[in-house]
């Protein structure tokens, strides 16, 4: 088994956990999340893996980041995270790829996390992962074009964009990839 298998494993049966702990069927979880429950099934079986999309609606009804989730499933992080240990996560359906670069700890509020966005990706998050949480964007590469509940900001290399958001939309124009640098801040 690869490591990307047995994350994708891991991530099914801790998505499947969070739904039985709080006593909700396939059908409430498709409900809240906006999400075929057949999707959601295949999803928690780890037959398919969840795209950019799909995992943020999960963790908007979870109340957790998308680095928090991730590193549920993974061993407690250490102060120092080498650039080989750093999780990466690639939504296939996009290509869209997101480093962790220092993992989410219970007892902090902040993580740092790189994105690389292909020239045309377009990922849409329709809801927060939580209230209040404050993001900062810094784009180190390319062009970005970031909207944040309805306002478009055309980003720069050195640009960098505070929000708090309720939803928001990555596009890469192009013609090349965006990478960029983000912080979020837990309230």
């Amino acid at each position: 088994m690869g490591i990307e298998t047995a994350v994708d494993e891991r991530l099914a049966g801790r998505l499947a956990e969070l739904r039985v702990e709080r006593g909700w069927t396939l059908e409430e979880l498709a409900r809240r999340a906006d999400v075929s429950r057949s999707t959601l099934s295949r999803v928690e079986r780890a037959e398919v893996s969840p795209t950019a999309a799909l995992l943020g609606r999960l963790c908007s009804v979870y109340g957790r980041s998308m680095s928090r989730l991730l590193a549920e499933v993974e061993a407690a992080p250490s102060r120092l995270v080498r650039i080989a240990e750093q999780r990466v996560w690639r939504d296939e359906a996009t290509g869209f790829v997101r480093r962790s670069v220092s993992p989410p700890h219970a007892s902090l509020r902040a993580e740092l996390i790189e994105g690389l966005l292909p020239a045309g990706a377009d990922i849409a998050y329709d809801k927060p992962c939580g209230s209040g949480w404050e993001h900062h964007l810094w784009l180190l590469e390319g062009d970005l074009e970031l909207t944040v509940d309805g306002e478009v900001h055309e980003l720069a290399p050195g640009d960098c964009l505070r929000f708090v958001a309720t939803t928001t939309r990555f596009h890469c124009p192009g013609p090349s990839y965006a990478r960029y640098a983000l912080v979020v801040v837990e309230p």
